[in-house]
C-alpha cells in the first residue's frame, strides 16, 4: 500500500472524479428514469380521466401501459449490454437503492390487492421522494433533491383529500421528481459530454 503520499485533497479528487462518472452513468440511464417517469404520469392523468369524468368502472386498466415500461426496459438493458461502462462504489451504491425501490412498489402493490387501495399514492409518492433525494443529494443535482422535496409536500397534502385527487396529485409528483429533474439532467450532461 503506497498511500502515505495520498493527501486529503487527492482523497476530494478522487471522490469528487467518481460523483462526476456516477453524473454521466446516471444521465445515461436517464432513458429508464423518463420512461417509467412518463409512463406513471400517462397511468396517472388517464386513470384520473378514466375514473372521475368518463366514470368507466375499470378505469385501473389504464396501468396495463406499465408492461411497454417492462417491454422497453428489458430489451434497452439487453442492447446496452455489450456496452461495457466503469462502475464506480457511488454508482453501485445509487443502482442499489433503485433495486430497493423498485422491490418496495412490488411489495407494495401485494399488499394494496390484500388491504386495499385507498393509500396507495401517497406511498408511492414517498417512494419517489425517497430516491430523488437521495440520488440528487449523491449527484448534488439540486432539481432532484427540490422534485423530491415537493414529492414529500404532495404526500403530506394526499393525507387530507380524497384518493379520486391524489391520483392527480401523484401524476404531479412524477412529473417534478422524475421528469423535469430527469430532462434537465440529461440535457446538462448531454452538452458536458460534447466539450469533453
Amino acid at each position: 500500500m503506497q498511500n502515505e503520499n495520498f493527501s486529503p485533497e487527492d482523497s476530494i479528487r478522487v471522490i469528487q472524479a467518481m460523483i462526476e462518472k456516477t453524473k454521466f452513468t446516471v444521465a445515461d440511464n436517464s432513458y429508464y428514469f423518463l420512461l417509467w417517469g412518463w409512463l406513471v404520469f400517462i397511468g396517472c392523468i388517464g386513470q384520473f380521466v378514466l375514473k372521475v369524468l368518463v366514470q368507466y368502472p375499470y378505469h385501473y386498466l389504464i396501468w396495463n401501459i406499465t408492461f411497454i415500461g417492462i417491454i422497453f426496459s428489458i430489451y434497452h438493458g439487453v442492447k446496452g449490454r455489450g456496452q461495457k461502462k466503469a462502475k464506480t462504489y457511488v454508482s453501485e451504491s445509487l443502482d442499489n437503492l433503485w433495486i430497493a425501490i423498485v422491490v418496495s412498489y412490488i411489495l407494495f402493490d401485494f399488499a394494496f390487492v390484500r388491504f386495499g387501495w385507498e393509500g396507495c399514492y401517497t406511498f408511492y409518492m414517498m417512494l419517489y421522494a425517497l430516491g430523488c433525494f437521495v440520488t440528487g443529494r449523491v449527484l448534488k443535482f439540486y432539481p432532484l433533491i427540490w422534485g423530491a422535496i415537493g414529492s414529500w409536500c404532495l404526500a403530506l397534502i394526499s393525507t387530507f383529500t380524497p384518493i379520486d385527487y391524489n391520483i392527480l396529485l401523484c401524476g404531479l409528483a412524477i412529473l417534478i421528481s422524475y421528469i423535469i429533474p430527469g430532462h434537465l439532467l440529461k440535457r446538462q450532461y448531454r452538452k458536458l459530454d460534447m466539450h469533453v
